[in-house]
């Protein structure tokens, strides 16, 4: 039997752990936005995308020699599988469309998760931090002209 704690398997236990803390982030904020996917979604989904990833890079290793291998197919399906993630969760209420910025976010999530399966943890970081500046800042800045006179005006012709 392998030893279960060997450096490249404490390697991967690092990366996973790494994506579940910045998916946990983005969660956080969408805990306090009281959005429907939170903390647990946006952790699971960044994990999983990193351990997909992982496992391909793990392929690459033990399939090199055999012509038509691809790992890199399994990494492009992750981007197909959080596509009908986030589909799930796009819906229409009073003639609205609601869930689009918890679907890219989950959307956005998977890269970041891809991200640490690669080790690139430094991307990951600041994508979370980006990802954090979208949800937050600007959505203070989108209410700010939400509230503005123009924006009821303009809002108001267009109906």
């Amino acid at each position: 039997m392998e030893n279960i704690l060997d450096s490249v398997t404490l390697g991967i236990v690092l990366r996973l752990f790494i994506a579940i803390v910045l998916g946990m982030i983005i969660g956080v904020e969408r805990v306090w936005a009281h959005k429907t996917a939170g903390m647990r979604t946006y952790a699971l989904v960044a994990m999983g995308s990193a351990l997909f990833v992982i496992i391909s890079d793990q392929m690459i290793s033990y399939y090199s020699g055999f012509s038509g291998m691809n790992p890199l197919m399994m990494v492009s399906q992750i981007v197909v599988g959080v596509g009908f993630l986030g589909a799930g969760v796009i819906f229409n209420k009073d003639s609205k469309l609601v869930g689009l910025t918890t679907a890219t976010g989950l959307w956005v999530s998977a890269g970041i998760g891809m991200a640490c399966g690669l080790g690139l943890y430094s991307l990951a970081i600041i994508a979370t931090a980006l990802i954090l500046f979208i949800f937050i800042v600007l959505w203070f800045i989108e209410e700010r002209i939400k509230e503005s006179k123009y924006f009821k005006n303009d809002h108001m012709d267009g109906i």
